[in-house]
């Protein structure tokens, strides 16, 4: 971002929205918390130490970056009537949450590629996901995260000519709106790596979940909901993120408004790294059971 003004913008203005404080102490605990607590159980649960837990545990590292880089921020904006950001400040912000954007659609397609190897092709998963597979899956991520999401914007200069930014953290397709020039090159560039970072892995996620639904309708009936049940909690993290964030970036911008992708983000950024950690935890038997084994040594402890 640049300024072109004869005013040198060094600060930006979140015009954000009105939100119970309580409410969002609340979610930042939980979500805090929650993540926290998956990760600790990965940890120190050896029977935790697979592939499956191991992506989790990414996820939830993902999860901790999207909170914390916008829910303390909103928070003090909430405490105080001048909601200002540095133009420094802004940037960094804009290119985590594009960071953690792209590396959790990917991770997401990398933990359904998962769930299809364990059981559309058990006999091999070992060898198919071992661990140094599993590094170089997660490295992968991040590396083209950075080099779809990132790496773009750091050639794609846009000037500024105004300071107040209507949303609640330094969003991208907020920011361009500020711009005093066409925006139509840099919002089809947005479009097109929006395609690439978003509609392939759903791709992905939805063939890998068409071969797993195939092969489980060919078990028999008792070994059904113990094959499926290990793929809900992976559905309903994806059905609650991809559909939030396509409706964020793949709205016709002359029918989108920003309060709209205002609050669509706060599904994405906010409400779902709150719900995630409840999700796979509350649907899965492995994750109940470190839970209770951990509550279980603490009272020995004590």
């Amino acid at each position: 971002m640049e300024s072109k003004n004869q005013t040198i913008i060094t600060e930006f203005i979140l015009l954000g929205f009105t939100m119970n404080i309580e409410i969002n102490i609340v979610i930042y605990i939980v979500t805090t918390v929650g993540n926290i607590f998956i990760m600790l159980m990965v940890i120190i649960n050896p029977k935790l130490h697979k592939p499956m837990y191991f992506f989790l545990c990414m996820l939830s590292i993902l999860d901790l970056c999207y909170s914390s880089t916008v829910l303390p921020k909103l928070l003090t904006d909430l405490f105080s009537d001048e909601r200002t950001i540095s133009m420094s400040a802004c940037v960094i912000q804009m290119y985590v949450i594009l960071l953690v954007e792209g590396s959790e659609c990917q991770l997401l397609a990398v933990m359904a590629y998962d769930r299809y190897t364990a059981i559309c092709r058990p006999l091999h998963y070992s060898v198919i996901m071992r661990w140094s597979v599993c590094y170089k899956m997660v490295s992968t991520v991040f590396l083209s995260s950075f080099m779809l999401c990132i790496f773009p914007s750091l050639f794609s200069q846009i000037p500024i000519c105004y300071n107040q930014i209507n949303h609640f953290m330094c969003e991208m397709l907020a920011i361009m709106k500020l711009s005093c020039e066409s925006i139509s090159f840099h919002e089809n560039l947005v479009f097109f790596i929006s395609f690439i970072t978003l509609l392939i892995p759903l791709v992905l996620i939805l063939l890998s979940y068409g071969f797993i639904i195939s092969t489980v309708l060919k078990i028999r009936s008792t070994g059904r909901s113990k094959a499926f049940s290990t793929c809900t909690s992976h559905l309903a993290v994806v059905t609650l993120y991809f559909g939030t964030v396509m409706l964020m970036y793949f709205g016709p911008s002359s029918m989108y408004s920003t309060n709209q992708e205002k609050y669509s983000s706060v599904f994405y950024v906010i409400v779902s790294p709150m719900l995630n950690p409840l999700i796979y935890s509350l649907n899965n038997r492995e994750v109940k059971e470190s839970f209770k084994k951990f509550l279980t040594d603490l009272e020995k402890g004590a």
